[in-house]
């Protein structure tokens, strides 16, 4: 809808990518902090998380979903020149989850004690869910914002505004922390509360400021838009109402089964582990599950979901257009680089997850078996959610909720069976999850592989891919007890070992030619790359 240049596939994607490193980076920050802070650690990040995860709950119900499903319908609209069409669906959306994200900040501020006694077993959650209610209603109208930033290719908008959210965040979490702290002579409860209050008020300083950059971006396209005409006919409210459910439901749905996956977690390893090992340990070896464990191993979808992201309007476009071959392009492209980032995270996160604990949290660095089996997690999630984006491109919006609902079903069982066997216990969620994104990859890739053609080398995509990876794994192992048998201190060791993985990886993938031609000048500055490595004779 702008009149200045748009932004290219992949400008949109780095721009996405790098927000989502920092976003994750920032939240490793505020984890290391909270779990290390005297008077919080696990038992707090229990009582934290409890509360965070059933408001995140609530807001994949009131929000999640909607950016993709509005870029989607924005993009379609664009594609046939219905400018003042893909306006009006903006206006209606905005509107129409205002009045969805209040109602959902009324059901979590009403019911937090309900939720925290009775789902959660963790009474203490009472007071962080009600901190945690006023975020609802700003992240479900700033949502909306991100959607049409991302249906007119200006996704570094909603980066931007992503990391500004992140900043305050931490900081902010922080600060209420410390401040709790002094006045409460460190009450876990209370600062976890005052942790979650810092998400409210970072949600509305990120709404102040995509709100403001929304307004002056469309204050340049008011004229013309007033004086364009529909394409076809001018669809009522109710007509538009139904397509933006339509579409974001299935996708909120997606969303939220990958809640309520987290939720099973939430509602089982406290509720089973109490009667076996007292309240105490039970609490504290949930709050291990759904921090630590979690944030680690959600860092590599910080590079990878800007993929999925993108993918979802330039499908769109590209489909109304009949463009098989940028549909083939970008999504075979996406595809290998999500092979090339969760193969050596999956394969890094469990060879060294006893050292990365005791890195990042000295103070509380117990974990290590749950890390090891949750890091089998990551190549199937990511390798999903690039999938995700494809099909929902493609109109097949209901297929990534339908797998995902299949794959939570087998968690649930999993959880039930194996959390209360002896030597197992919350081992058993971490299984769980791994075979929740195994059976979701397995059935989104056959769908997929049903749809379009898929330009899948094995050889490319996946042989090379997984040599690069056992050759990184050896060496920087082997860099690791070098460096320990000469008397190095563990934590430097870890991090020489983590950096010769990523440099040896890196070193592979140019060897081993994994990017082809095109591959490398699709990338910024790709016309210059290509140059130095046919100079080097590594691409003739």
């Amino acid at each position: 809808m702008k009149k200045t240049k748009k932004e290219s596939f992949i400008q949109g994607v780095l721009a996405l990518m790098f927000s989502q490193i920092i976003i994750k980076i920032l939240g490793l920050v505020y984890s290391m902090y909270l779990t290390n802070r005297n008077g919080f650690g696990d038992s707090g990040n229990a009582i934290y998380m409890g509360g965070y995860q059933i408001y995140a709950l609530l807001l994949t119900l009131s929000s999640i979903g909607v950016p993709n499903a509005i870029s989607k319908l924005i993009a379609e609209r664009l594609a046939k020149g219905d400018k003042k069409g893909a306006d009006r669906v903006f206006k209606i959306a905005f509107a129409t989850f205002a009045v969805i994200g209040f109602t959902g900040t009324l059901i979590l501020f009403l019911g937090a004690r309900v939720i925290a006694t009775y789902w959660l077993a963790i009474p203490e959650c009472e007071y962080t869910l009600i901190a945690l209610s006023p975020a609802i209603f700003f992240v479900s109208i700033s949502s909306v914002i991100r959607g049409y930033f991302n249906g007119i290719q200006k996704i570094s908008n909603t980066a931007r505004s992503q990391t500004f959210e992140q900043i305050f965040k931490t900081t902010l979490t922080i600060i209420f922390v410390e401040i709790v702290a002094m006045i409460t002579t460190t009450n876990t409860t209370l600062m976890a509360a005052g942790a979650n209050l810092a998400t409210t008020c970072a949600t509305f300083l990120s709404f102040t400021y995509i709100f403001a950059l929304c307004q002056k971006n469309r204050k340049l396209d008011r004229v013309e838009i007033a004086n364009a005409t529909y394409v076809g006919e001018k669809e009522s409210v109710k007509s538009i109402v139904k397509k933006i459910l339509a579409v974001s439901i299935p996708m909120s749905i997606s969303s939220l089964l990958s809640s309520i996956n987290k939720n099973i977690d939430s509602a089982t390893v406290v509720r089973i582990l109490k009667p076996l090992l007292g309240e105490k340990v039970a609490k504290a070896r949930y709050g291990i599950l759904s921090s630590k464990i979690d944030i680690l191993t959600s860092m590599p979808l910080a590079f990878n979901i800007a993929f999925a992201t993108a993918l979802v309007p330039a499908i769109s476009a590209a489909r109304v257009k009949g463009d098989i071959k940028t549909i083939n392009k970008r999504l075979s492209f996406s595809m290998l680089v999500t092979i090339l980032i969760g193969l050596p995270c999956t394969v890094g996160m469990f060879m060294y997850a006893n050292q990365i604990l005791e890195l990042l949290f000295p103070n509380a660095s117990s974990g290590g078996t749950l890390l090891a089996i949750s890091a089998f997690t990551i190549i199937f999630t990511v390798l999903a959610q690039t999938i995700n984006g494809a099909l929902q491109g493609l109109g097949k919006v209901r297929v990534p909720a339908i797998a995902l609902g299949c794959g939570v079903i087998v968690k649930l069982f999993t959880n039930i069976l194996l959390i209360p066997i002896e030597g197992i216990y919350e081992n058993g969620a971490a299984i769980g999850s791994v075979l929740c994104h195994i059976v979701s990859f397995t059935i989104v890739y056959n769908v997929l592989k049903n749809t379009v053609k898929l330009d899948f080398s094995l050889f490319k995509m996946m042989l090379k891919p997984i040599f690069a990876t056992l050759i990184m794994a050896v060496v920087s192992y082997a860099f690791y007890i070098l460096c320990i048998k000469v008397g190095m201190y563990g934590s430097l060791a870890t991090i020489i070992g983590i950096v010769v993985a990523v440099v040896v990886y890196g070193f592979m993938i140019i060897i081993l030619k994994i990017l082809s031609k095109d591959d490398i000048l699709a990338l910024p500055k790709g016309e210059k790359i290509y140059y130095i490595l046919n100079k080097l004779k590594i691409y003739a």
